[in-house]
Order: C-alpha cells, then structure tokens, then sequence
C-alpha cells in the first residue's frame, strides 16, 4: 500500500513540476525575465507558492532549468542526425556537420519562442557566462568531428551558425526564418580550411 501512495505522490509532484515549468515557459515569453513573477507562475500553473520552492529555487531556476533540458533536447537532435548521416555511408566530417547544425536549427525554429527568450538578453544574472560557456562546449563538441588542425574551421563555422541561430530565431518572418537557415548551410558547406601552404583545401 505504501508503494503505491508512494508513486501517487511521485507522480503528482512530476505533474505539478512540469505544470510550473510550462507556465514559466509562458510567463516568460509574454513578460521577459525581468517583468515575470512569481505569482505570475504559480497562478497559470494553479499551483501554489510553496510547491513552486518544493520544486525549484526560485525565478532564475526556473528559467535555467528551462534553458538546460532545451539544450537538451537539441543535443539530441543533433546527435540523432548525426547518426542517421553517417549510418548512411557519410564520412565528410562537414556533411556531418550539416547534418546536425540543419537538426539545430529546425530544432530552434520548432522551440522558436522559446529558443528567442535565451537570445534576447533578458536573463538572470550570470546567463550571459552560461551562454558562453555552453558555446565553447559546443565548438569543443564541432571540433570533434575535424582534425585537429582545423581549428580555425570549427571557429568559423561554430561562429557562423551561432550568428545564424539569432538571425533566425529572432526573425519576425518564419518563412524568411527558414531561407536564411537553408541558404547560411549552404554557404557553410562550401567553406574548407585552409592548407598549410596557405591555399585552401578542395576536397
């Protein structure tokens, strides 16, 4: 009997958690960080004060947890291409590349509103350094997929699709929002690091 109590309890705690993150999500996009509350949370969760502190630390831990499991869900996405890609005989580290930086993006494109809300600046305190230091992991994460002397690829092509996420996701035009994405792939595919007798590479 105490079992199932048990995962009655749990169950309802793992509802009413991602009932408080699904209004955040909400309260955030509509307010910004700065402007949402709180109270404004707990009452489009119909939940209350206290169990939003059961579950979370507070306004900013909910925005970064929000911010952690999209990332997550992206690494996902671009893990998942870059599977299916090589499963099917690719070995080009750029196509692979393409593969997952083409997941992120449409991954960002279908998270639009809330991909927009950690580029917009308005976060809490310290977001600015996650964000950098999530990007570096990134690039460290791209530079595996090259040799170990391109690492001016991996900057170049890491900055370009980061530029290229904001451009995107921060559009006003969803259509507009999709050329870019396809036309800034294409004109990353076509960039190859540079030899080492200072020509750039064909293959």
């Amino acid at each position: 009997m105490s079992s199932d109590v048990e995962r009655l309890a749990t169950g309802r705690g793992a509802a009413t958690r991602a009932a408080l993150l699904d209004a955040a999500r909400e309260v955030f996009v509509e307010k910004g960080f700065a402007e949402a509350g709180v109270t404004d949370v707990v009452a489009k969760a119909k939940a209350s004060v206290g169990s939003l502190y059961h579950h979370f630390s507070g306004k900013a831990d909910l925005y970064l947890t929000l911010f952690e499991e999209f990332q997550a869900r992206q690494a996902q996405r671009t893990k998942q291409a870059a599977r299916e890609v090589r499963a099917e005989g690719e070995s080009d580290p750029m196509r692979v590349f393409l593969a997952a930086a083409h997941a992120y993006l449409a991954g960002s494109l279908e998270e639009r509103e809330l991909a927009a809300l950690f580029l917009r600046g308005d976060g809490p305190p310290g977001f600015e350094v996650i964000m950098r230091e999530r990007l570096r992991t990134w690039a460290k994460r791209n530079a595996a997929l090259f040799d170990d002397d391109e690492g001016a690829l991996v900057v170049v092509v890491t900055g370009a699709l980061a530029a290229a996420v904001s451009e995107v996701v921060l559009s006003e035009d969803e259509t507009a929002a999709r050329r870019l994405a396809d036309d800034v792939l294409a004109i990353i595919g076509r960039i190859r690091p540079v030899t080492s007798a200072g020509g750039t590479s064909t293959g």
